[in-house]
């Protein structure tokens, strides 16, 4: 049995060169921020949120909080005495109150998609050739990790926290009846040795490595592949891995039901155990040129329902590659153990990898027929299996996405007027969100703080008083256009100075009153009426839910939103286009996401065309 997460502790594996491990340990740790900072920015923050009478309400409250000998001294003390005994004071909280804990299903709510370039086949045998390459391309990166030669990462000078690429392969969710866990098989006495080929529903052990510990060739892997392939020409009936993207405690009930069976048990552990999966998909209806893009950011996030390819998955996986038979090609990942960075690291590892002609001959000794795994379906889970169908094409109606090129500029514009390309986009979010509802909102921009020791995430709040003031500006005519690129200059630089603030100096103030909340918990004193208040709970409704997730590679990666009346906007900019993705619910009457994505487009098209327009606009 491997022992459950041991997935925040740096990687202490004798393999991996000591060099991971000196660089892990100069790292600095995670501050924790004063608290009147803290509760000063917070008031701030909340500022274009809420109306004056809530706001003096908080303002109550929040002094109430930071009375000298007081609650928020008392919980502010109990954290910093956290900070002093761990590697970092936030990181196992964050794990399990963002994920572990998080019971609604990973699909669509938790783990992101990724969709990749169209590959360049239309048959099986161009699946199978790529899926090979994928395989070998993903080994070649996990050579790097295991013998410690990755790159260490650098932002703005400063070294970056690696200890997400050790999480990322070889782990797996597991799900409980409240609460979740990841384990992480690579920090076992024997790491695994074979990848998860999922096709037709069928589940699929393949040996990537001979015996000498030397990884398979492409051919080699083909060959394999064509195995698999031709063993699972039906698909089965029962898609066991659509149990995987229900709602977390019933799934929790259905797998304690599913591993008393012995077959079973053993079928998950080598599911679990996998370095990764592949998904080899049918094909899914087909889309016209504009609209594929988004149907198969679909297809990453969800598998496009129990008709299509959502049973050929297992959700809990860290990592899964997808393959379509028509080119479509990506990834989804559940996110507990990593952000999207590494992620797209590994990508863009791989998709180089790709490109790259084979030039290995394979030795001609015949592989052994890969493993197939083995469920026997009692009545039980025959009926979980039937709602879990159910519920995954409720969501799959449910949701709305839209992928679209943006290809009028790229980081090349804001560039050209020294402003920051992230904080432009941000801008223009602002802008066209405001143009539709006339209102802002509560806007969650994800910001890492790699720089610090087992780093994950905080918040930039990218809606300020001066986005709203910029947004209210726009498209006023009693405004000059020197003035509107003043208020749009301001704003862009609030930004800056915010996510400066968080990732630079660890200074944000989301995880600071988390970590507040979660020590009052952990000392069993009442709940701060500043975590009842109703300012707390629009301040974390967060409308807008975005994220820049930059790679080399021409891709985008996709999310649901994260509120029912919310979008989940996702972008990587490019030095002349910008690729996105935005999400919304069906159910909500009031969002929409085609049209949000067209009022994001007409926001960065007026915001060139002021500063075109503007004399001295160009600084």
């Amino acid at each position: 049995m491997a022992v459950p997460s041991k997935l925040l502790k740096p990687v202490s594996l004798t393999k991996v060169a000591s060099r991971y491990l000196i660089h892990q340990d100069s790292l600095p740790k995670l501050p924790v921020p004063e608290l009147r900072q803290t509760c000063q920015r917070y008031l701030a923050v909340l500022e274009p949120l809420v109306s004056d009478e809530e706001l003096e309400h908080t303002r109550t409250l929040v002094a109430d909080f930071m009375v000298p000998g007081g609650v928020g001294e008392r919980l502010q003390k109990g954290l910093e005495r956290r900070a002093r005994k761990m590697d970092n004071w936030l990181s196992d909280w964050w794990l399990q109150s963002a994920y572990l804990e998080f019971r609604m299903p990973v699909v669509v709510y938790s783990s992101p998609g990724v969709v990749l370039p169209r590959a360049e086949f239309q048959d099986r045998q161009g699946q199978m050739r790529y899926a090979a390459k994928l395989i070998a391309g993903v080994l070649d990166f996990k050579t790097k990790i295991d013998n410690g030669t990755l790159p260490v990462e650098y932002m703005v000078g400063k070294p970056l926290c690696m200890n997400q690429y050790y999480q990322i392969l070889s782990s797996c969710r597991i799900p409980g009846p409240k609460r979740d866990m990841v384990v992480n098989h690579s920090l076992g006495k024997a790491p695994p040795t074979h990848v998860t080929v999922v096709h037709n529903y069928q589940f699929f052990v393949l040996d990537v490595y001979n015996s000498d510990g030397t990884p398979l060739t492409v051919d080699q892997i083909y060959m394999q592949l064509e195995k698999i392939w031709n063993s699972s020409l039906q698909t089965n009936k029962e898609p066991i891995g659509i149990l995987t993207s229900q709602h977390r405690n019933t799934w929790g009930k259905a797998y304690a039901n599913l591993i008393k069976d012995k077959t079973n048990k053993e079928s998950v552990r080598a599911i679990q155990k996998s370095i990764f999966i592949v998904c080899l998909d049918a094909p899914m209806p087909r889309a016209s040129d504009e609209m594929y893009r988004s149907r198969v950011a679909v297809q990453m996030l969800h598998g496009g329902g129990s008709r299509w390819n959502s049973g050929n998955r297992w959700f809990d996986k860290t990592l899964q590659f997808i393959i379509g038979e028509d080119g479509s090609c990506g990834l989804i990942y559940e996110h507990a153990p990593a952000e999207g960075p590494p992620i797209m690291s590994l990508v863009d590892h791989v998709v180089e990898y790709t490109k790259k002609s084979e030039m290995v001959r394979s030795p001609m000794i015949p592989l052994p027929m890969p493993q197939k795994l083995r469920f026997n379906i009692t009545p039980e889970t025959k009926k979980d299996i039937e709602k879990a169908k159910q519920n995954m094409n409720i969501l799959v109606q449910d949701l709305e996405m839209k992928v679209i090129v943006f290809s009028h500029f790229g980081k090349n514009v804001p560039k050209s007027y020294k402003m920051s390309p992230d904080a432009f986009i941000q801008i223009a979010l602002q802008l066209a969100y405001f143009r539709m509802y006339h209102v802002c909102c509560s806007t969650y921009e994800s910001a890492s703080l790699r720089m610090f020791r087992l780093g994950r995430t905080d918040t930039i709040r990218s809606t300020s008083m001066d986005s709203l003031r910029f947004a209210q500006a726009m498209d006023d005519p009693t405004k000059t256009s020197v003035e509107k690129v003043a208020l749009l200059q301001k704003a862009v630089n609030a930004h800056r100075v915010y996510t400066d603030m968080v990732s630079g100096r660890g200074q944000a103030i989301d995880r600071h009153l988390l970590g507040l909340k979660l020590q009052a918990i952990e000392d069993l004193t009442s709940m701060p009426e500043i975590f009842m208040d109703t300012s707390y709970a629009v301040a974390l409704h967060y409308s807008l839910s975005t994220s820049q997730v930059s790679a080399k590679t021409d891709c985008v990666m996709c999310y649901g939103p994260v509120v029912p009346d919310g979008y989940g906007v996702c972008y990587n900019s490019m030095q002349e286009h910008i690729n996105f993705s935005v999400s919304a619910f069906n159910s909500c009457a009031e969002t929409n996401a085609a049209k949000l994505a067209r009022g994001l487009e007409e926001a960065l098209l007026d915001m060139r065309a002021l500063l075109e327009q503007t004399p001295k606009a160009k600084l």
